[in-house]
């Protein structure tokens, strides 16, 4: 609701402004009398001044006029795009911005929106927040989780409840690591490789309703790092997958008769078909005639025209784990 009424706020600003400028252009026509009433080409005649709001583009050149020097200031911009400005800045940059534009730095709902398009979820937001609660210490606090998080996954999370973020849940964690676009995928398949609990959480947050098989494994493999090697792990995100993928889609179930254990053979033939067709070093490339066949050899119910549009898939998008 804070942030709505700053969005307010600000269009009340730039609607007061562009209404001066407005009157400033009708009462100069109205002082230089006659030189106006001459008829001007159609493509030079100035346009009426506009709904306010209607051309931020021109609002911004008219301020940036004013001050003939420097940047646009940020706080002349909508929220949203401010917001969208600074998520691409990490957490010194930040700090050196707010020394730059100090009004913007220390205006919490910036920072509110910052937290939340960097972490989608932390168990803190759920939360009544305490008299003087800081986001931007809170940013810089989610900041230095992420980043111990991505060198030792265990004090990460360790940090993250120390600081009463996150509530040691698995589920929670799960959320975090789901809604979070900063954590190393290296540490954080070594960490889920020790926390299956958590593993299992994040696994159910996934929805594959109404998606092809390959693109729900490259959507899973998007979130969860396949294994540079087939192992053990690599069998359990698999095994984890195919049961998520047949609870999602009944009706796929029902009409081609996909089962967990065809679907754990299937995403095994595409894999071992994206590095087929996908590595250099492979020069006699599967056909789609052999892929049928050979997949059809361990999934017998699975018909000859669904195993077919999965080559298609990988032969037109490519690696389903790249």
């Amino acid at each position: 609701m804070g942030q709505g009424l700053w969005r307010v706020v600000r269009n009340q600003q730039l609607q007061q402004e562009y209404s001066e400028q407005c009157f400033l252009q009708r009462e100069r026509r109205r002082r230089m009398g006659p030189l106006l009433a001459e008829p001007q080409p159609q493509s030079r005649r100035t346009p009426q001044c506009q709904v306010p709001g209607s051309d931020i583009g021109q609002l911004l050149r008219a301020r940036k006029g004013k001050e003939q020097q420097g940047f646009i200031d940020l706080e002349m911009l909508p929220p949203e795009l401010s917001i969208t400005i600074l998520s691409y800045l990490n957490a010194t940059d930040l700090c050196l911005a707010s020394c730059v534009w100090q009004d913007l730095g220390n205006d919490e709902y910036l920072w509110q929106g910052l937290c939340k398009s960097t972490w989608g979820h932390c168990s803190i937001y759920n939360r009544r927040l305490p008299p003087g609660f800081s986001y931007r210490k809170l940013y810089m606090q989610l900041d230095e989780g992420s980043l111990t998080f991505n060198a030792n996954p265990q004090e990460g999370i360790t940090y993250l409840m120390s600081k009463a973020i996150l509530v040691d849940h698995p589920k929670e964690i799960a959320k975090f690591i789901f809604y979070t676009r900063m954590l190393n995928w290296k540490m954080l398949r070594i960490y889920l490789d020790e926390r299956r609990d958590v593993l299992d959480e994040l696994v159910t947050l996934h929805n594959f309703s109404n998606q092809f098989l390959p693109n729900a494994l490259r959507d899973f493999f998007r979130h969860i790092h396949a294994p540079e090697e087939r192992g053990e792990y690599l069998e359990t995100l698999i095994t984890k997958f195919s049961h998520r993928f047949c609870a999602c889609n009944p009706t796929l179930v029902r009409d081609v008769g996909l089962t967990p254990d065809a679907v754990y053979v299937l995403c095994y033939s595409l894999i071992l078909l994206s590095i087929d067709l996908s590595s250099p070093h492979v020069k006699n490339k599967m056909s789609k005639r052999e892929f049928i066949r050979n997949t059809r050899r361990a999934a017998q119910n699975i018909s000859e025209d669904f195993v077919g549009h999965l080559y298609d898939n990988i032969y037109l998008i490519g690696h389903v784990a790249a």
